[in-house]
């Protein structure tokens, strides 16, 4: 019932978020960053119509609707006129050129006509909003919505779901079997595919059904055993902890997918890791130690000169990277291989820092949180590489895997073609 009913979010408009999501970031303040201003409530004692109160006030309109109280810059309301002179619906992009719209503009007029609002601009224009539409893009309606749904999970939680894998047929024929996919992927930030035939080909046209394949420095689709022919632990057959992929990029990849082609031997379970529950689980019970894991800029480097290859990454930004306007995290930067030296924060931050990350550590580590799924030829698994930290246990034997990134922006957009909220 829960996958059903948070399905069902994904193609709908809002979802709340919990109280503590919506916390303002006040207490350290690193640098240029400042706390948000608490929002005034006001409350009107006159009416303007049956639907929402609305009063010009000297800096912005004050207009409060179905219970939500928002306040809208006059600016704004100018440059987000949506009639056909200023936006363009079929290319949905703005012809209005904001630099000529006077900074100290206000409306002459304002009605309320049952849904909709009526502003009267000093040039005689005339804008026209959807209640419902204000609502939505209101600065207070985001602050209390996710951006993308989402069913935090452990290993109970997740193996309760009972999450069925897509067949490669109906994952590659259909749009109902590719939406049922991504439905699954943007809920849990992973899934499976299964009966793929075990070659990279098939592996690579698999992946390129939901996204463009992001080529790296470990090229476009990579397909290697335990030979160590690249300096990173991934080629041996060492077990590996939890770990998000390529945190020394400025910008991470977005999707990992793994298909394992054979393996001649034991062992060698891949762990998973919900990171967006580990970090709400911080945020709930230490909420300073997560505001400072959002805060602090910490480096991560792969140094590599093995063979032919020579690289030098660097990547910077805090393990948990939130929207400010509400708190939601939409990615975890955790990698203890790859983190290089704290050299960017002063030394009285650098202890509490080291708690806020023992904190996450022993969240992302309690075995009721660990998912362990043997990879099999035929079964490919796509990750979310800014959400789940993946691992997997030593093994022996020959363990052939091939796999890709692919480009993160390109995967929301089939999400968001096929109607899914992303």
């Amino acid at each position: 019932m829960a996958l059903t009913r948070a399905i069902a979010r994904l193609g709908s408009g809002l979802q709340t978020l919990p109280r503590s999501g919506a916390q303002t970031l006040a207490k350290w303040d690193f640098g240029h960053m400042r706390s948000l201003p608490a929002v005034k409530r006001w409350q009107h004692t006159a009416p303007q119509s049956a639907s929402c109160v609305w009063h010009l006030r000297d800096d912005c309109l004050e207009l409060s609707y179905r219970g939500l109280v928002m306040h809208f810059d006059y600016v704004w309301l100018r440059d987000h006129c949506r009639s056909a002179s200023c936006y363009n619906t079929k290319t949905n992009q703005r012809n209005l050129d904001t630099a000529n719209v006077d900074l100290s503009i206000r409306p002459l007029k304002t009605r309320v006509d049952e849904e909709t609002m009526f502003l009267t601009w000093p040039d005689g224009h005339v804008t026209r909003y959807n209640l419902a539409w204000l609502a939505e893009h209101s600065y207070e309606g985001q602050m209390r919505n996710a951006v993308q749904p989402r069913i935090l999970w452990n290993s109970e939680i997740y193996t309760d779901a009972k999450v069925p894998s897509v067949s490669c047929e109906n994952f590659m024929s259909s749009s109902e079997g590719l939406k049922t996919f991504m439905e699954h992927f943007l809920l849990y930030g992973i899934a499976f595919v299964e009966d793929v035939p075990p070659t990279l080909e098939a592996t690579e046209t698999v992946a390129q059904r939901i996204s463009l394949i992001r080529e790296t420095l470990y090229g476009r689709v990579w397909n290697f055993t335990s030979d160590f022919s690249r300096g990173d632990t991934a080629y041996t057959k060492l077990a590996l902890d939890r770990h998000t992929d390529t945190s020394y990029f400025q910008e991470p990849c977005g999707i990992q997918v793994f298909h394992c082609l054979r393996h001649e031997g034991t062992g060698g379970r891949t762990l998973l890791v919900d990171g967006f529950h580990a970090a709400d689980k911080v945020l709930q019970e230490t909420p300073d130690n997560f505001e400072l894991l959002t805060r602090v800029p910490i480096k991560h480097e792969y140094i590599e000169n093995v063979g032919g290859y020579h690289n030098h990454m660097i990547g910077i930004g805090p393990v948990l990277n939130v929207y400010p306007w509400n708190n939601e995290v939409y990615m975890i930067r955790y990698n203890n291989y790859d983190r290089t030296v704290i050299n960017t924060v002063p030394h009285d931050v650098v202890q509490r820092w080291y708690v806020a990350h023992r904190a996450l550590t022993t969240e992302l580590r309690k075995p009721e949180n660990e998912l362990w799924v043997k990879l099999k030829p035929g079964k490919v698994l796509f990750i979310d590489n800014w959400r789940v930290l993946h691992g997997r246990e030593s093994f022996t034997g020959l363990r052939q895997l091939c796999g890709c990134y692919l480009t993160r922006d390109d995967v929301l957009n089939t999400a968001r073609s096929l109607g899914l909220k992303a």
